[in-house]
């Protein structure tokens, strides 16, 4: 793990087993309970990954006042859970999800809890396995410069995603933008800073870009994808989130249908030379929830601009190979990796499947590479070695949350049955939208209020 040195005994296990037997059984068990309806070609959930979640109670606090929010009006009235009470859902969310877990340390805006109380937050999730990401509106990133930095040594962070959009209200000399087009500069400003957060303190993160998509910014959502396909050094994933009306939203605001949005996004990579006629083949839980499309960025020295080539088209030969893959090596994963626990896990992994990747994969990968990059394997590795071409990705996803009236409906108890992005709540594991359309947010917000004030009125007993 990225912070920690590299153990001979964990790099040997890597070489071992890349996957790790609890992420077998794990997947194992989110197969098995998923409905047979979902079991679809490029279904992820339960043989690629677990699942991802989320921390609640945080820091409901948030000093913006944006127009399409999903927290409550109460929120900004709500005392942030105590420390070990978060560490607490961090223990739950490991044992759900397993090792190098996905989990968004999100709830207000977490940057205003007390910088030491965040890190300890950050640093406690790398302890038992997790890979936290920060999810802020950035703009404490702005005000006290140096704060990322603190984050990615003290506490480890090696991920953050930063929300930009127009339904945000108080950010600091952008309070009431119009456009997307207006909030360019501030993406350049905030690219500019993860650069040099990287370079000033040695270490990589990973950077996400989050925006809400309504119809009045549907348009301008082309020239996002442009922006950040030309910026992926700086956020190499951009996750779109159709308005859903949940918490104090503004009942004025409409959403955006997937095909709306994909639509849009499809017209951008046209503009760069991939035809991305939809979202499809790759899936996470139901199909209504989550769209999923990484794109691979081919760049010769000198060129204006990448050659753009979706990594699993929906193409039978290209899912036929992803489902291969997931019933080969389904669960591996090499974010966070240490170098050499990096190559371990790669000689691992080749060691066990020798010939499959050394033969169909490399012969699917090649020509994919002639047809749509127009130079084969040995070309690219040859231009990488001697820095010729630049290859790197961007990730194009979407989230499609639920506003109450849809989860009473079959297709909302469907999604729900089947959702990926749980939170621990009393217990159990609660989906997002249920935590945020289905009252549950409000009633951890009292309890914790009710708690709150117990503490309080014990204290006064105490002192009497």
């Amino acid at each position: 793990m990225i912070g920690q040195p590299a153990s001979l005994q964990r790099v040997g296990s890597f070489f071992r087993d890349p996957v790790t037997a609890e992420k077998r059984k794990l997947l194992a068990e989110r197969w098995s309970a998923l409905d047979p309806a979902m079991k679809i070609p490029g279904q992820g959930l339960g043989r690629k990954a677990t699942g991802c979640g989320a921390t609640a109670g945080i820091q409901p606090k948030c000093d913006f006042s944006c127009t399409g929010c999903y927290l409550g009006s109460e929120a900004n009235s709500i005392p942030p859970l105590p420390l070990e009470a978060v560490l607490a859902q961090l223990d739950r969310l490991r044992a759900h999800l397993g090792p190098k877990s996905n989990v968004q340390i999100t709830d207000g805006e977490v940057t205003l809890r007390p910088a030491e109380e965040l890190i300890e937050v950050l640093r406690y999730a790398r302890s038992i396995g997790i890979v936290p990401m920060v999810m802020t509106h950035g703009d404490n990133f702005r005000r006290h410069p140096g704060l990322l930095e603190r984050l990615m040594i003290e506490g480890n962070l090696t991920e953050v995603s930063i929300h930009i959009d127009i339904t945000q209200r108080g950010r600091d000399g952008y309070r009431l933008p119009q456009s997307e087009e207006e909030l360019m500069p501030l993406r350049d400003e905030f690219a500019a800073m993860l650069r040099q957060a990287r370079k000033t303190t040695k270490r990589g993160l990973r950077a996400a870009m989050t925006l809400t998509v309504t119809q009045q910014n549907l348009s301008q959502m082309a020239d996002v994808v442009r922006w950040t396909i030309a910026n992926r050094d700086a956020f190499s994933l951009i996750s779109f989130q159709p308005l859903a009306q949940v918490g104090r939203t503004r009942k004025q605001l409409v959403g955006v249908t997937p095909a709306e949005l994909w639509g849009e996004v499809a017209r951008a990579t046209r503009e760069l030379g991939l035809d991305l006629p939809n979202a499809e083949p790759m899936h996470f839980g139901h199909p209504d929830c989550t769209r999923f499309v990484p794109l691979l960025a081919i760049q010769a020295r000198g060129a204006a601009g990448p050659s753009l080539m979706q990594l699993i088209r929906n193409d039978p030969e290209d899912i036929a190979l992803m489902e291969e893959f997931f019933s080969r090596m389904g669960g591996v994963a090499f974010r966070d990796d240490l170098p050499l626990e990096m190559i371990a896990r790669g000689a691992g992994l080749l060691r066990k499947e020798p010939r499959w990747l050394l033969g169909r994969v490399r012969r699917w990968l090649d020509h994919r590479l002639r047809h749509d990059a127009g130079m084969s394997l040995l070309q690219l590795a040859a231009g990488i070695v001697t820095r010729r071409v630049r290859l790197d990705g961007v990730t194009l996803t979407s989230h499609h949350f639920m506003a109450a009236a849809e989860l009473a409906t079959d297709t909302g108890r469907a999604r729900l049955d089947a959702c990926v992005f749980q939170v621990p709540y009393n217990g159990a594991m609660v989906p997002m939208c249920q935590m945020n359309a289905g009252g549950v947010r409000e009633e951890l917000y009292a309890g914790m209020i009710n708690a709150k004030q117990a503490g309080q009125e014990r204290s006064f007993s105490d002192q009497s």
